[in-house]
């Protein structure tokens, strides 16, 4: 009986250890055998993980609906580690088709670093170089018996921002980093709009599930008041200018002066916004990325239009009034003299703007009162930030009586440009008072937006009348007639224009003797102004003079604008107007 016992108890024992052996080999089969793939690919469709969805970015284009900014299709090549059971084709795969080193990526996959389960191959591969491994890991996927084992290779497709135009209104676009964040430009400013929501989803492992992703609604997308072509074309007049002049860097703005729309914007160094990260290379701070809005400085005798619209709109001074100028005044104990030294008699006050006379302006300001006249400054923006929907914009500074560093001989030097900072587009925005019938715009670049189908456009708006329309038509009449007398080079054939050149004086001024800011402000045509122009060429080495060097530049950009925005000369437009 107990023998009988023993050998059932034996066979029993054999039976099981038999079978527990059967599942051990079964298991190991299944996690190293030719069907682990396909079992590890059915456990995966019924996996989920939890995963932030990001939008695709909003496009921007230019008032015509070309494109200035969209995305590409780009993928992120990694391996997940646990998985890979033949790591030298996958190095192989990836050093054929990517350009890396083989030892490199295979030494990687085998002699992993402690607790890295994914490995970062490479970012921000297009697709043109992505499809071969594409087609690999298809054929991987699909074939009963591939060629190589790619398990564990992936390809996670994502957005990249693109730039179609490179460097075409670069200061204006801005760029959007790797991290996804704009920066500069509409990017930084639009940021939000541009980027959409996030989505937070819970999301199949199966790629064949795919359909099965929510999908977040694309951000919105911008339709800019730049146009195209003129932006060429003003970048180009720009570079011409910097190789005639000597100029060390420039910058042109072209403006609606009658809704603030922001036509061109164009200034240097430039960059390549598909190689943002080349940024560092060719600026030193923020403000230079756009020196239109970013780069205060002391504009010269541009600022004498404000100067002198103060003084006709306080009823100080007329166009007929007449100013003695023995070529040197007196303020606070320093003596104040015309830019040439010279003494230029009896003048009225076109004759003042025609020659630019610092003793002029000087005495214009005096009979307005400091009082007043920084009263005007003020309304006219001097300081204070425009609100042009740009990223970076600076204030500039205008020192008031009763400022610690204030003094009364600044009233005399400020009421000429010097010792008072301010950047192009204040001056634009400032002096678009008087183009505009005293109404003073605030600039702005977009033009539309495009959200869920739609298209929202912008509300130009208005942030003041800091002169009257009589001061307004008046000054531009005076402004028209100095540059005719005096046939400056500023002059546009075929169309009456007004505006004033500036010569300023880089500080600190002892340090800095025969270098200067060239600039010019201008618009045009007179009578129905549809164009406003700034030009600012910094340190020029032909010419220290404004007049010979920013108002050449600003008769070809007008030039330019009146043709690429078909507006007739004057002659035309009088003719079918009937007059």
């Amino acid at each position: 009986m107990n023998r009988q016992f023993f050998w059932r108890s034996m066979t029993v024992g054999i039976l099981l250890a038999v079978i527990g052996l059967s599942i051990v080999i079964q298991i190991i089969n299944i996690q190293t055998g030719e069907e682990a793939d396909s079992i590890r690919n059915m456990a995966s469709a019924y996996a989920y993980r939890r995963l932030t969805l990001f939008p695709p970015r909003g496009e921007i284009y230019d008032r015509k609906g070309r494109q200035l900014a969209g995305n590409r299709l780009v993928y992120e090549v990694g391996v997940d580690i646990p998985f890979v059971r033949e790591p030298a084709s996958i190095a192989l795969a990836v050093s054929v088709y990517l350009g890396l080193d083989y030892n490199q990526i295979y030494t990687s996959l085998t002699q992993p670093e402690a607790d890295v389960v994914y490995l970062l191959i490479q970012r921000q591969v297009p697709l043109e170089k992505a499809a071969p491994l594409l087609q690999l890991l298809e054929a991987y996927r699909t074939q009963s018996n591939p060629k190589y084992n790619l398990s564990g290779l992936r390809l996670t497709p994502s957005l990249q921002r693109s730039y179609p135009e490179k460097e075409l209104g670069f200061n204006v676009i801005g760029f959007v980093s790797g991290d996804g964040r704009g920066y500069f430009g509409v990017e930084e400013k639009y940021n939000d709009l541009l980027a959409g929501q996030t989505l937070e989803a819970v999301i199949p492992e199966d790629p064949r599930r795919i359909d099965e992703i929510p999908q977040p609604p694309k951000g919105a997308s911008l339709i800019l008041t730049l146009d195209r072509d003129l932006q060429s074309a003003i970048e180009k007049i720009l570079f011409e200018a910097l190789r005639e002049t000597g100029a060390e860097n420039g910058t042109i703005v072209l403006m609606d002066p009658r809704n603030g729309e922001i036509l061109a914007l164009a200034s240097t160094p430039t960059l390549d916004l598909n190689r943002f990260w080349e940024y560092d290379n060719l600026f030193h701070k923020g403000g230079e990325f756009n020196r239109a809005i970013g780069m205060p400085y002391e504009p010269g005798s541009v600022f004498k239009i404000l100067t002198m619209a103060a003084g006709l709109d306080t009823g100080k001074i007329r166009p007929e009034t007449v100013y003695l100028d023995t070529g040197a005044i007196q303020v606070s104990g320093m003596v104040i003299r015309n830019w040439d030294k010279q003494a230029w008699g009896p003048q009225d006050m076109i004759g003042c703007l025609q020659h630019s006379l610092n003793t002029c302006l000087t005495w214009v300001a005096l009979e307005i009162g400091p009082q007043a006249f920084y009263q005007y400054m003020q309304n006219f923006g001097i300081g204070h930030l425009t609100g042009v929907d740009i990223a970076g914009e600076a204030p500039g500074r205008l020192k008031l009586p009763g400022d610690r560093d204030w003094y009364p001989v600044e009233l005399a030097t400020n009421s000429f440009g010097q010792g008072v900072s301010v950047t192009p587009i204040q001056m634009l925005a400032a002096v678009s008072a008087v183009a505009n019938d005293g109404k003073m715009v605030v600039p702005h670049v977009l033009y539309a937006t495009i959200k869920n189908g739609h298209q929202y456009e912008t509300v130009h708006t208005y942030s003041g009348s800091p002169i009257s329309v009589q001061t307004a038509r008046t000054l531009s009449q005076m402004l028209a007639i100095s540059l005719e007398q005096e046939a400056s080079p500023a002059l546009v054939p075929g169309y009456r224009v007004a505006g004033k050149t500036g010569t300023a004086q880089i500080p600190p001024y002892e340090m800095t003797l025969g270098q200067t800011n060239a600039s010019f402000i201008g618009w045009g045509p007179l009578d129905q102004p549809r164009v406003m122009a700034y030009i600012w060429l910094e340190k020029p080495t032909s010419s220290i003079w404004g007049s010979e060097t920013a108002a050449p530049v600003f008769s070809k950009a007008m030039q330019t604008a009146f043709l690429l925005l078909d507006i007739p000369p004057d002659a035309v437009r009088y003719q079918v107007a009937g007059q």
